[in-house]
């Protein structure tokens, strides 16, 4: 019983440290988040991966506030900029393609302050 009750509050402390208040959302974790749709974005698969479609509902996760959302937004431009190969059409698809509902546009010439 007394193990059980440590297990527990070790999963408790995990999870508190994964979604801490104030948790600022990093290009790297973006980054690191949007890595498997490479291929699809500059148009090697005709369809993004199982992989791709988790990194996106993941940056979704990562996008709860105001301020949040414009850091993802500023990440995801600067990762598109770094890529002269992206398929424009392929990477504002993305997110339909992947059944998700991102507020967070994804390309080259967005504002992210709006």
């Amino acid at each position: 019983m007394k193990g059980g009750v440590i297990a527990v509050i070790a999963i408790l402390a995990v999870f508190q440290l994964a979604v801490q208040h104030g948790h600022a959302v990093t290009c790297g974790e973006v980054d690191v988040s949007l890595m498997p749709c490479i291929n699809y974005l500059i148009g090697h698969d005709s369809s993004p991966s199982p992989a791709c479609c988790a990194g996106v509902k993941a940056v979704k996760g990562m996008a709860s506030t105001t301020a949040d959302k414009r850091a993802c937004c500023g990440c995801v431009k600067a990762a598109a900029n770094r890529y002269t190969d992206l398929k424009d059409e392929a990477a504002q698809s993305l997110p339909t393609k992947c059944a998700v509902q991102l507020d967070i546009p994804i390309s080259r010439t967005v504002d992210c302050t709006k």
